[in-house]
């Protein structure tokens, strides 16, 4: 069978995977959309399918007024006698030399049913990970964050989790100071041959990633470093399609063999601009009896395909329509912070319509009323059907191309003081412009059809009425502002900007009075030509 990288496309960063049997289910990171963690089930390793988010409750999970790309960071799954377990920072501050990382655990016997309330582990870092020794003991282990000196990246730390306590106990060990490559986070825990093997993300998330190891025949260490570190990287190939490569786990397949999963991005240029945001892909692993883990390939720098035993094709859907008639949003829409309720997002309220109630802005940490979907394919064509009735300047409704609070392109529907219009607004680095010369007058009353293509790095917005046929308008736009490179504040590269770019529907009503929106429809292609 052919496996084609990345395996899961479109802002699906920092992999966690098992396999319980057959079955095989990995999770990245969400950060400040809501609810948190995804999680994906493979029976191929090929086909992919979204199964849970399992931080669906405030109570496992506050992202109210966290900034742009905190969150959550990193999580780890792992399975132990019928127990899941998921370990995942939820990041509230990272500007300053101070982080604020609270670290928690929560557990299932079924993964895509309720998990536990969380249990606090500790603040020390993030990236926390968990590892089950065969001796029954359990240890956690993350990167520690040293503000002292601006130096931040502490190495890694190691302390053993009580399961009976819920808690952390005994020595914090000190147990991997990295290589020099810098920028040590991310550690998983693996045993083979008598050893220990740790494996860490180097030389950060951007095009200087790599994942590297070392071993110790102790848990506690020392530690000695693979010498022909890194395992996987492309830092020093900027030709390869496959870049940022790093921030891995380790797995076995059924049959024995052992394979990586891995964080990647896809420039639209060499070292240009990702605007898919950081995906998933996967390698092979070779690694015989008391050895070294090597790629598969004696290479560093992963391939953007190759072929393995066993059966399976790919089914990508690369069509998606919703016409809102079940009684919850798909699985494949997200919100920002909040969870969904009933109180400004409705399915009910007009059937076979998605009503949402106008609140905040989309400058706002706490209450937005947007729902939207990760862009999975360069070339990608939406549309949505809509009827909104505003009657002040502060309430909008309309389509949105988002990355975060400072970045996006929206099409909406707003009044002028006299008419209905159509409008549009970009947001650059928190700076708003209006692309359009002036707003287009719209008939007073009936429902507007608003679209948009997003072709590499150039969107462009279109709209209809019910007497007019589809028709572009305003200039074209420059879509890879919404990508982590170009977010990214090069003058402190640790600010975050980790996500990807989203299509949105949405709705505010600056004036308090939550004037609401109702979607007809929503549809999403790709391969669009």
């Amino acid at each position: 069978m052919l496996i084609e990288n990345p395996i899961l496309r479109g802002f699906n960063p920092d992999p966690s995977i098992i396999r319980v049997g057959k079955d095989y289910y990995l999770a990245t990171s969400t950060f400040e959309w809501f609810p948190g963690v995804q999680i994906h089930h493979s029976r191929d390793l090929i086909n992919w399918t979204l199964v849970a988010r399992p931080l669906n409750r405030s109570d496992q999970l506050d992202l109210k007024g966290v900034p742009d790309s905190c969150g959550v960071w990193a999580p780890c799954l792992s399975y132990d006698k019928g127990t899941f377990y998921l370990v995942y920072s939820n990041v509230k501050s990272f500007d300053g030399v101070w982080k604020d990382t609270p670290n928690f655990l929560v557990t299932t016997n079924d993964i895509t049913s309720e998990w536990s309330e969380p249990v606090f582990l500790n603040s020390m870092g993030f990236d926390g990970s968990l590892y089950h020794d065969e001796n029954g003991r359990k240890w956690y282990t993350s990167m520690l964050v040293d503000h002292r000196g601006g130096k931040f990246f502490g190495g890694i730390i190691l302390q053993e989790y009580d399961p009976d306590k819920k808690s952390l106990t005994g020595e914090v060990f000190h147990i991997f100071n990295g290589t020099e490559l810098g920028r040590t986070e991310g550690p998983h825990l693996y045993k083979k041959d008598g050893f220990y093997y740790l494996i860490a993300a180097e030389g950060g998330t951007e095009y200087g990633h790599a994942i590297t190891v070392a071993r110790a025949t102790d848990i506690t260490g020392p530690y000695v470093t693979h010498p022909e570190n890194p395992l996987l990287t492309s830092r020093d190939h900027p030709g390869e399609e496959l870049q940022k490569c790093g921030h891995g786990d380790l797995f076995q397949t059924e049959n024995g063999d052992w394979m990586v999963v891995f964080l990647t991005g896809r420039p639209l240029s060499t070292r240009g601009r990702c605007t898919l945001g950081r995906e998933t892909a996967l390698e092979q692993i070779h690694w015989p009896a008391n050895e070294w883990p090597a790629l598969k390939t004696a290479k560093r720098t992963p391939r953007i395909s190759f072929s393995m035993e066993g059966e399976g094709a790919a089914q990508y859907q690369t069509e998606f329509y919703d016409d809102f008639d079940k009684e919850e949003p798909d699985v494949r829409f997200q919100s920002l912070r909040i969870p969904v309720t009933e109180s400004w997002l409705s399915l009910k309220k007009r059937k076979s319509y998605l009503r949402l109630y106008g609140r905040e802005s989309l400058s706002s940490l706490h209450h937005q009323s947007l729902i939207a979907r990760r862009v999975q394919d360069f070339r990608v064509r939406v549309k949505t059907k809509l009827d909104f009735q505003p009657e002040s300047f502060q309430q909008m409704a309309g389509l949105v191309f988002y990355y975060n609070t400072s970045h996006f392109h929206y099409l909406h529907i707003t009044f002028n003081g006299t008419d209905r219009v159509l409008s549009v607004i970009t947001c650059d680095k928190g700076r708003f412009t209006e692309p359009l010369e002036e707003p287009f007058l719209l008939p007073g009353v009936g429902e507007v059809g608003l679209g948009g293509t997003f072709l590499h790095d150039r969107i462009r917005f279109m709209f209809n009425t019910e007497d007019t046929e589809w028709r572009q308008i305003g200039p074209p736009l420059d879509g890879s502002i919404l990508s982590d490179d170009y977010v990214r504040d090069e003058e402190n590269i640790y600010r975050p900007a980790f996500t990807g770019s989203f299509i949105g529907l949405c709705c505010q009503d600056l004036s308090g009075k939550n004037l609401h929106a109702d979607f007809d429809w929503f549809s999403y292609e790709e391969n669009v030509r």
